[in-house]
């Protein structure tokens, strides 16, 4: 996969407003990006502790994506298992530097090998990951086991 320069974060509020953005289907579309996803994921887990994250977020991105003009179909949206996944990923990371501020520990997840657009390729086959089935339900890694997440 190709290398491409991870956006970080100038301040707590660009990563808030980014998961308000998500929860109120008005963040623009052109800023949802892979660091988007997950600085939204850490700001959810940190701050908005009354949304049980494997459970609502996702119909929260369904939402989003289709407020925005997007198709969660069969070949793109969203995605089940890269969804459990990096919720899983962003817990291992919170619950190692749950010392850190928001910012911070945004921005070192997104220059961290977890924060890494390849990270599940670790884990999962291309044609494993890519399938209909991953982007429908979630399903095992079938290369890697997740406790090494």
């Amino acid at each position: 996969m190709a290398d491409f320069e991870v956006r970080t974060f100038d301040d707590d509020a660009a990563v808030r407003r980014v998961g308000e953005g998500l929860l109120a289907c008005n963040l623009p579309r052109a800023e949802w990006t892979h660091e988007a996803h997950l600085a939204a994921c850490l700001w959810l887990l940190r701050e908005r502790i009354d949304i049980r994250l494997e459970q609502q977020l996702p119909d929260i991105i369904r939402s989003y994506n289709e407020s925005v003009g997007g198709v969660n179909d069969d070949t793109q949206g969203y995605h089940e298992t890269l969804t459990q996944f990096y919720i899983s990923t962003v817990k291992a990371h919170n619950a190692e530097q749950a010392d850190l501020d928001l910012l911070a520990s945004v921005n070192l997840l997104l220059r961290s090998k977890r924060g890494k657009r390849d990270w599940p390729l670790r884990f999962y086959s291309k044609d494993m990951l890519f399938s209909v089935r991953a982007r429908r339900e979630l399903v095992p890694p079938d290369l890697l086991d997740t406790p090494h997440i």
